[in-house]
């Protein structure tokens, strides 16, 4: 059974969460340096024989969730009625260090068994590395408590979304993703000089890459997929991929059977945006059986390829024939290496739109659109 959720917490003032805010119980949280110094209107005393728990463990994380656990001496054992749970985003030398003195960090919860449970109270954010530190607490008649020292500090990383929290981001790309119109090919927009060293260093082969950090926070394929990026969208009145691009003035094109096909499994990666009225998704193309493949069966959700919302192949009078999905930016990821034989590279027409780039781009937290109810 799993052990009770921890009962109060404070957000910081730029959490997303106001409104469990207004409804928290005051009564319980308490301000305290891990230190030991109290603020003066805090109302804890120490009291040393409180047993200061020891070889904390930390274990089952997910993005949003972990369980925790610790030793603890049996003297004044049976005085322990609270723990006190200090829980913060772990710093980095470039972090800002300033910190509201009057927002408690702490988590207040009853004494349960161990290993506690701590899940979406404290707006987890996924792949962050946190510290966290324990007292534990007897609360007195009059309502204060005594505490014992602090703990020593422990370190963690929360995980990565999982797929249950993928599909909760695939079902709410489905409902913006518009009507399906028909590609032909896909693209890669790159300068002449990164087409001129694939020729030259990587026998004509363009090599996957690993994926940057830009996207949602939790996404497991960043910093990990590795592949090639192309595009498929088309210009809604020549059907035709547009002539300005972010990336490059050369385009590579590939027509669409030659990477997506019947041989080739589609998953779903990722819904974002960047502060912006626009959309993206990003799909994977994996080969079936190849590395890409196996890396995507167990990370992401796969689709249907002759029917999703976003990009289908299907065969009509013995033709393969693809759709997009118009009203949002797809980036494709194809998990193999592709040779430049295999298309054509040639100059476009158009502008070189270094606004519309997406390298390491930050997602916007607030969008109620793209976001799920775990950390962002």
């Amino acid at each position: 059974m799993e052990a009770p959720r921890l009962a109060h917490t404070m957000s910081s003032p730029t959490s997303p969460c106001e409104e469990v805010i207004k409804n928290l119980s005051l009564e319980a949280i308490q301000l305290c340096d891990r230190d030991g110094n109290k603020s003066q209107d805090s109302g804890i005393a120490e009291m040393e024989e409180l047993p200061v728990p020891h070889n904390i463990k930390i274990s089952n994380i997910t993005c949003d969730s972990f369980k925790i656990s610790w030793e603890m001496d049996s003297k004044s054992k049976d005085r322990i009625t609270h723990y006190f749970i200090d829980l913060n985003k772990k710093e980095n030398k470039n972090s800002n260090k300033f910190k509201h003195k009057d927002v408690p960090t702490k988590l207040v919860a009853k004494a349960v068994p161990l290993p506690m449970t701590v899940r979406g109270h404290w707006f987890l954010s996924p792949r962050t590395e946190y510290t966290v530190a324990v007292q534990t607490a007897s609360k007195q008649l009059d309502g204060d408590y005594v505490v014992s020292e602090w703990s020593e500090i422990i370190e963690f990383c929360t995980a990565d979304y999982s797929k249950v929290h993928l599909t909760q981001l695939l079902e709410k790309a489905e409902v913006i993703a518009g009507r399906m119109l028909k590609l032909s090919v896909f693209y890669r927009n790159q300068h002449k000089e990164y087409f001129d060293y694939i020729r030259e260093h990587h026998g004509n082969a363009m090599q996957p890459s690993v994926k940057d950090n830009s996207g949602s926070h939790g996404s497991p394929i960043s910093g990990k997929l590795e592949g090639i990026f192309f595009s498929c969208n088309t210009e809604f009145n020549t059907g035709k991929p547009p002539q300005d691009s972010p990336y490059g003035r050369y385009r590579y094109e590939i027509a669409a059977e030659k990477l997506f096909n019947p041989n080739t499994n589609l998953y779903f990666g990722d819904f974002y945006c960047m502060y912006t009225a626009y959309h993206y998704v990003i799909l994977v193309i994996a080969p079936v059986g190849s590395p890409g493949d196996e890396f995507c069966k167990q990370r992401l959700p796969q689709l249907n390829i002759k029917d999703n919302k976003f990009l289908t192949c299907d065969e009509e009078d013995g033709v393969m024939v693809y759709h997009h999905a118009q009203d949002v930016i797809l980036e494709v990821i194809y998990t193999d290496p592709v040779d430049l034989s295999l298309g054509t590279v040639a100059e476009i027409t158009g502008h070189q739109l270094m606004s519309l780039s997406t390298a390491n781009a930050k997602k916007d937290p607030s969008c109620k659109t793209c976001n799920i109810s775990v950390g962002r």
